[in-house]
C-alpha cells in the first residue's frame, strides 16, 4: 500500500504530466498543500522531495516550488563519429548546415546558443601520457558549451585537448572566434592532413560536483555521465583527448554493434 507522501506525489505528478500544472507555475505553499490533502507538512515535504529528485519540480529557497520545464533530450550513439568523418571532406556549406548537437537532439541551428573558449596549457602527466609526449608539451584546450535557446543549461560540459604543434600549420585552428567550426574536430584535423581512424570511449558515472550541478542545472540526486574520448589517427597516434560531462537526467547513450555473419 502506498504511503501518504507517495499518494500526494502521484497526484501532483499526474497533474504536471497532464498539463494541469504548467512549466514555470508556482505550486501552492507546503502549508496549503497539507490542508488540501489533509496531511501534515512533513508528509508534503517528503512528496516534494520525491518530485524534485525526479526532476519534475524546482524548490527555490525563499521563493517557493515551481514546475520544472521539460528538457530537450540528447541521444548520443556510437555511429556519430562515422557520421562526422563522412562530412569532414564535404563542402563548407554542407558542413555548416547541421552539426553534432542538431544530429543528437533534432533541433536546428537557430535553436542553439554556442560558446567556445580556447587556452594554451602545458601537458600535465596524465595528458602527456595519453598523447605520448613529454610533460610540459604545449596543448590547446578547447571548452565548449551548447544549449537550446529556450533552456538555461547546456547539453554537456566539453573539454577537448590537442597538441599545439600538431595543428599549428593552420593558424585558424588556434582561433576561438572561428567557432562553431563547420564539421567539428574531424574537419579541423583534416585541414592539417590528419585522418581519424578510430575513437575510443570510456564511460563512468558519479555524483556531480557542486559546480557541475549548478552549470547543468541538475535536479537533486541526479548523476553525471563522464565520457572520455580518445581519437587516434591512421598511424595509431593520439590526436585528440576530450572529456564530456553529460547530465544523467536528459542524456541517452545508444550503442549498436554490428556482428559479422557466419
Amino acid at each position: 500500500m502506498p504511503k501518504a507522501y507517495e499518494e500526494i506525489a502521484d497526484d501532483l505528478r499526474r497533474s504536471i504530466r497532464a498539463g494541469g500544472l504548467t512549466p514555470g507555475e508556482r505550486l501552492s505553499s507546503e502549508a496549503a498543500l497539507a490542508r488540501h490533502y489533509g496531511r501534515s507538512v512533513p508528509t508534503v515535504q517528503n512528496a516534494l522531495r520525491m518530485l524534485s529528485a525526479e526532476g519534475l519540480i524546482d524548490r527555490r529557497h525563499g521563493r517557493g516550488t515551481f514546475v520544472r520545464g521539460p528538457r530537450t533530450r540528447a541521444v548520443r550513439d556510437n555511429a556519430r563519429y562515422q557520421w562526422e568523418k563522412d562530412r569532414a571532406r564535404m563542402p563548407e556549406a554542407t558542413r555548416a548546415a547541421t552539426g553534432a548537437t542538431e544530429h543528437e537532439t533534432g533541433l536546428v541551428l537557430d535553436d542553439l546558443v554556442f560558446f567556445a573558449r580556447y587556452r594554451e596549457l602545458t601537458a600535465p602527466f596524465d595528458l602527456a601520457e595519453a598523447f605520448g609526449v613529454p610533460e610540459g608539451t604545449a596543448l590547446l584546450e578547447r571548452t565548449y558549451r551548447t544549449r537550446c535557446s529556450a533552456e538555461p543549461a547546456p547539453f554537456s560540459l566539453v573539454s577537448s585537448c590537442l597538441v599545439r604543434d600538431m595543428i599549428a600549420a593552420n593558424p585558424a585552428l588556434l582561433d576561438e572566434t572561428r567557432e562553431p567550426w563547420p564539421g567539428g574536430t574531424q574537419n579541423q584535423l583534416y585541414t592539417v592532413g590528419i585522418e581519424v581512424a578510430r575513437v575510443e570511449e570510456r564511460l563512468t558515472a558519479r555524483p556531480p560536483t557542486p559546480e557541475e550541478a549548478r552549470e547543468l542545472d541538475l535536479p537533486a540526486g541526479t548523476s553525471v555521465i563522464l565520457l572520455r574520448k580518445t581519437s587516434y589517427d591512421v598511424d595509431d597516434r593520439v590526436v585528440d583527448v576530450t572529456v564530456v560531462t553529460l547530465p544523467g537526467d536528459r542524456t541517452e547513450l545508444l550503442f549498436t554493434t554490428y556482428l559479422e555473419r557466419w
